[in-house]
């Protein structure tokens, strides 16, 4: 899209943390230490899982809360902005939908803030005095997400045979009983049983008697401690006000409106989707690379994407989450990588078939970005560095 060649690798980090933030706070307000608080009665997990969609809801939540972020390497941040260090801060929720949190910044520059209003999205961070605004994604028929706690509540029996459906796909535990931040819940961990590359696990818990979400914790493959953690110390249920959502970026800040593009229904005058490597050839201005295997994984499928004004495509290898995905579009010409801006955020740099590639290695994944004889390649791929460079290398 246009508007990313606008944006620094490392306020582009920050925004996909605080879209992280934004659905781990969604599903999840924090996990907090068990400190010997009340705990709940054992129950099998459809029945703990349907009791929490049926409980009455509140009209607010206040929380204060500590986020953990060991997404990047230290070494690699400049700076202190909370939401790609970790910070404290609070948090707020209404029954409709709106959401902020607010971390505190080392800096004394100001705090960062993520604010949903069901609708439009703020992401702040005033250890660089920025701010990315713009709307949320909508679900079919033009609802917003928001609207989705209005369907009516599953039986135990269809959530169950939901739970067994995901059971082939995923390792789930049963409904653990626990107290967060004081509060008798029930966790559950949730692990992938195959190609779910270097993602070892989601942690979720809930408040037992209001049904809330209190735990949302993201694990990497064999590493104990979660990748990402936002945790509550404290917790209260009441209104909310609205002034407290109404949160506006404080002169002299670099605004950037980020807008997702209008997604019209499938139907009667839709446009098929373009699919298959020869139909995508022909419809790109650049020559497709599209390998029948790469890094030892078959092909899967190749797709046209719109980025703005430009084709691109996108070609999938492998199954699940431990597959790889190659995104291809034209660029300026030149070799080495595309630094639409790389801001104060300083990467490692690889040789890739003779010119210089920029390298983000994170727990859960790796991204490559080159340019090669016209073309912009994007590798990533939630598998070992050496997996991905080696993807890298086979175009």
């Amino acid at each position: 899209m246009r508007y990313l060649r606008r944006i620094s690798t490392r306020r582009l980090l920050a925004i996909c943390g605080a879209v992280g933030l934004v659905a781990i706070a969604s599903a999840a307000i924090a996990l907090a230490a068990t400190g010997g608080g009340p705990t709940p009665p054992p129950k099998p997990l459809p029945v703990a899982v349907h009791d929490a969609l049926s409980a009455p809801g509140v009209a607010g939540i206040s929380a204060r809360v500590q986020f953990t972020d060991n997404l990047l390497p230290g070494s690699g941040v400049q700076g202190s902005d909370p939401l790609l260090t970790g910070g404290s801060g609070r948090l707020w929720a209404s029954s409709d939908g709106k959401l902020r949190l607010e971390l505190q910044s080392d800096s004394g520059r100001g705090d960062s803030q993520v604010v949903i209003d069901g609708r439009r999205f703020l992401v702040y961070s005033g250890d660089t005095a920025t701010a990315y605004r713009g709307r949320l994604p909508t679900g079919r028929g033009g609802k917003n997400n928001s609207d989705a706690g209005t369907d009516r509540v599953p039986s135990i029996a269809r959530i169950h045979r939901g739970l067994s459906t995901f059971a082939r796909h995923l390792d789930l535990s049963g409904a653990m009983p626990t107290d967060v931040a004081g509060r008798p819940a029930y966790s559950v961990r949730i692990s992938p049983k195959s190609h779910g590359g270097l993602i070892g696990g989601l942690q979720l818990a809930w408040d037992a008697i209001h049904g809330v979400p209190l735990e949302a914790s993201v694990y990497a493959h064999g590493v104990a401690s979660p990748v990402l953690q936002l945790r509550a110390t404290d917790i209260s249920f009441g209104p909310v006000s609205d002034s407290v959502f109404a949160i506006s970026p404080p002169p002299g800040t670099k605004v950037t409106n980020i807008d997702p593009p209008s997604r019209h229904p499938a139907g009667r005058g839709s446009r098929p989707a373009v699919t298959g490597a020869a139909a995508v050839a022909r419809r790109v201005s650049f020559r497709l690379n599209a390998h029948s295997s790469l890094a030892g994984m078959q092909r899967e499928e190749v797709r046209m994407v719109n980025l703005g004004d430009s084709r691109a495509a996108l070609v999938t290898y492998g199954h699940g989450l431990g597959g790889i995905a190659v995104l291809e579009r034209a660029s300026s010409g030149r070799s080495g990588p595309s630094r639409h801006g790389m801001g104060d955020l300083t990467l490692p740099t690889l040789s890739i078939g003779g010119v210089s590639g920029e390298e983000l290695k994170t727990p859960l994944g790796t991204v490559i970005d080159f340019n090669r004889q016209g073309v912009e390649y994007v590798v990533a791929g939630s598998v070992p560095t050496a997996v991905a460079e080696g993807a890298a290398r086979g175009l």
